[in-house]
């Protein structure tokens, strides 16, 4: 098991003998979501432990998508569940990058591989996407790539 699959099973087992329900919860699903990659695939394996903050990051996106489907479907109760779920995932990711540092970030690979235009989008996210891998949504990365390719 990896250090972070541990502390998470850690933290369930605290969080059942505090009677936390919540933390019981998202944990026991982000624990399954975990066993569900590593027996995905011809054979079974062990999550190094960036598997499994890709795994948690995803989850945690999915609170996230669920938050503001509940919000616009008028159910505020389970929007405001999902968002706490959420915060509890984000206690075992790494922090955001800011927008100050994700524009630093990718001002610094397209200076690097010397990309001009949108053509060159594709080059300059195969240096970037490896150093925001969990620390930044690929979405976020891909339109603050986009922007500064159109305005350089």
């Amino acid at each position: 098991m990896t250090g972070l699959k541990d502390r998470l099973q850690s933290d369930l087992t605290a969080a059942m003998k505090s009677r936390d329900e919540l933390r019981s919860a998202t944990l026991r699903m982000a624990l399954t979501a975990v066993r569900t990659e590593e027996v995905a695939g011809k054979t079974a394996r062990t999550l190094e432990d960036s598997e499994v903050v890709t795994v948690l990051g995803r989850e945690a996106k999915k609170r996230r998508e669920a938050a503001e489907a509940f919000d616009q479907g008028g159910r505020p109760d389970r929007a405001e569940r999902e968002r706490q779920e959420g915060e509890v995932l984000a206690e075992y990711l790494p922090a955001q990058l800011g927008d100050d540092e994700l524009t630093a970030l990718v001002a610094a690979a397209i200076a690097e591989t010397g990309a001009a235009g949108p053509q060159a989008m594709g080059q300059v996210m195969k240096v970037v996407t490896p150093q925001t891998t969990g620390m930044a949504e690929g979405g976020r990365v891909a339109a603050e790539v986009r922007r500064q390719l159109t305005a350089g």
